[in-house]
């Protein structure tokens, strides 16, 4: 019996720590959980030629403008004054995603057009 009340109370114990973490515990709070995160444009093919750089050029720019709109939806959800400590750093984090997501789209673009002028210097050449 003793070994039971000794159980149950290490129990009871972790629940009211497990309770006392959950303002810490990194999840989105709902208004930031209706923000999409759009998803990154297709890959630019490796040859890609002057019309298929110009589409990804305007699937860029459409991404940007999603993404842009994806974080002022996150900064509108951030200023709600319930949010926890972990409901503010999922909301950093996902934040902090999409600008990595940004960063490796526009990286991606950039080196094919690098790709592009390197082969027309070269045709050229």
């Amino acid at each position: 019996m003793k070994r039971f009340l000794v159980l149950t109370a290490a129990v009871l114990a972790a629940n009211i720590v497990v309770a006392e973490d959950d303002a810490d515990m990194v999840v989105l709070p709902p208004d930031a959980q209706k923000c999409v995160l759009p998803a990154s444009p297709d890959a630019i093919p490796e040859d890609a030629d002057r019309d298929q750089l110009l589409a990804a050029k305007g699937d860029v720019k459409t991404f940007q403008e999603k993404v842009t709109a994806f974080r002022a939806c996150l900064d509108a959800a951030n200023a709600n004054p319930d949010n926890t400590p972990g409901n503010k750093q999922a909301i950093v984090d996902s934040y902090n995603y999409s600008v990595e997501m940004e960063e490796r789209v526009a990286n991606r673009f950039n080196e094919a057009v690098r790709d592009y002028k390197a082969r027309q210097a070269a045709a050229d050449g």
